[in-house]
C-alpha cells in the first residue's frame, strides 16, 4: 500500500504556568542553544514541535512527532522521500533516511501507520507487552530548597512515588531530600545534575549527605558522560545507584548505542535512562536485559503521540523496571490528543487499540499550529 500523502503540523505547547521551575529562578538548567542565541538561552517549550500523519492510498493514517528544535522545511525534505512508497516495503528496523533528530518522528508515524493497516498494536509489532503498566515519575526543574517539600507533597497526593529534580553545584540536594523526606516519606528522588556535578569528589561528597537521608533513588549523569573510568570509581564507591543517560537523538552529540556496551564493559553504571525510537529502544534494551540492569525511558517532555510511542516500547522492554519520563501532561498546557493517556500515578496504562491507540485532537492541534504544510504526488 503507497503513502499517498504526509501532513506537517508545526506546533507550539507551553509549558503550563510554574511547573518548569521556582518563579525567582531563571537558571539555565532545562534551557537549550538555538540558533544564533548566545548559551543555554531558550526554554523547552518555546521551541515547536513537528506532528507527522502519514496517509496511506486506502485513507489509513499513522500518527509521529518529532523531538523538539527541528525546522518544518527539514522535515518536509524527509517527508517527500516517503510519499509514493510502498509501506511495506519500508524497513521498519532501520529506515531509509541518515539517524538525525527527525528520523524517530517518521518512525513513530510509519510503525503506526503500518499497526493500523495490519489491525494491530505497535507493541504486538515488538514482539508483545510483557507489562500492561508502566512505572513512571513526576518531575520538576530547578525549585528553591524551601518549595520542594510542597512539590514533592503535592505529587504524593496524586500517586507518585518518586520525583525526578534537575540540579547543580549550588544546589543544597541534601537540604532538599531532607525536606522531601518531611513533606513526602515515601517519595523516592532521582536527582539529575545533567553532567553538573563536575568531578568525583564533587559527586563524593553530594553521596556522603544523601546516603544517610536515604530516599534518593539513583543519580543521573553527575559527570561528563566520556568521563566513564571515572563513573566506575563513583560507582564502587557508591551506595546509591549511577545511572547513564543514553539519549540517542543528541547523535549530533556524540551519543550512541556502543556507549551503553562501553558502560557496562567498565562496571560503571546501575542502570540507564534510554532515550530514542522503537527500534533502537529494542535494540538497548536487549543489551540492558542481557547485562541484568534495569532502565526506564527518557523523554524531552514531549506531547500525546511521542509519549504513547514511550509507552508501548515500555510495555515490551524486560528492563524497564524504574520510572519513566513520560510526564508531559504534568507540564505541557495541552497533549494535543482527544483523549489522555491512561496515567493512574504510580502507573501509566498502555493504550488501547490498534497502532499506538491514540487519535490525536485536531482543532487541538490547530489552536497551537504555527504552521502546516502537505507533502504529496
Amino acid at each position: 500500500m503507497k503513502i499517498s500523502k504526509i501532513n506537517l503540523y508545526e506546533v507550539v505547547v507551553p509549558a503550563k504556568k510554574g511547573t518548569i521551575e521556582s518563579s525567582e529562578i531563571n537558571k539555565p538548567l532545562h534551557k537549550l542553544s538555538q540558533g544564533t542565541e548566545m548559551g543555554w538561552s531558550i526554554q523547552f517549550d518555546e521551541l515547536s514541535k513537528i506532528l507527522i500523519s502519514i496517509e496511506l492510498a486506502n485513507g489509513v493514517i499513522g500518527w509521529g512527532e518529532c523531538y523538539r528544535g527541528n525546522t518544518i522545511m527539514a522535515v518536509k525534505q524527509v517527508a517527500q522521500k516517503f510519499v509514493g512508497m510502498s509501506i511495506e516495503k519500508i524497513i521498519r528496523q532501520q529506515l531509509p533516511i541518515p539517524y538525525t533528530r527527525i528520523y524517530d518522528g517518521f518512525e513513530c508515524a510509519l510503525w503506526d501507520c503500518f499497526a493500523r493497516l495490519k489491525n494491530v498494536r505497535v507493541v504486538d509489532l515488538l514482539g508483545g507487552p510483557v507489562r500492561e503498566k508502566i512505572k513512571v515519575g513526576s518531575w520538576s526543574s530547578h525549585r528553591t530548597t524551601a518549595e520542594v517539600g510542597e512539590i514533592a507533597s503535592n505529587f504524593a497526593a496524586l500517586g507518585y512515588d518518586c520525583i525526578k529534580f534537575k540540579t547543580d553545584l549550588e544546589d543544597d540536594v541534601a537540604g532538599w531530600a531532607t525536606a522531601i523526606k518531611r513533606a513526602a516519606p515515601d517519595m523516592k528522588i532521582i536527582f539529575d545534575p545533567n553532567e553538573r556535578w563536575i568531578s568525583s569528589a564533587e559527586v563524593k561528597t553530594r553521596i556522603d549527605a544523601l546516603k544517610e537521608i536515604g530516599n534518593t533513588l539513583c543519580i543521573e549523569d553527575p559527570i561528563s558522560r566520556w568521563k566513564i573510568e571515572e563513573y566506575a570509581q563513583i560507582r564502587s564507591y557508591s551506595p546509591i545507584p549511577i545511572v547513564l543517560h543514553v539519549s540517542l537523538p543528541y547523535v549530533d552529540h556524540g551519543q550512541r548505542v556502543h556507549d551503553t556496551i562501553r558502560a557496562i564493559q567498565h562496571q560503571a553504571i546501575d542502570g540507564f535512562n534510554f532515550n530514542c525510537g522503537f527500534a533502537h529502544f529494542q535494540k538497548l534494551d536487549h543489551i540492558a536485559t542481557a547485562a541484568e540492569l534495569p532502565c526506564w525511558h527518557g523523554s524531552e517532555i514531549d506531547l500525546g503521540i511521542m509519549e504513547a510511542m514511550y509507552l508501548h516500547s515500555c510495555a515490551a522492554a524486560h528492563s524497564c523496571e524504574w520510572p519513566s519520563d513520560i510526564f508531559g501532561t504534568l507540564i505541557r498546557s495541552h497533549d494535543l490528543l482527544k483523549q489522555s493517556l491512561r496515567i493512574e500515578p504510580p502507573f501509566a496504562f498502555l493504550p488501547e487499540g490498534i497502532g499506538l491507540g491514540v487519535e490525536p485532537d485536531l482543532e487541538a492541534i490547530n489552536e497551537y499550529l504555527i504552521n502546516k504544510i502537505e507533502v504529496a504526488n
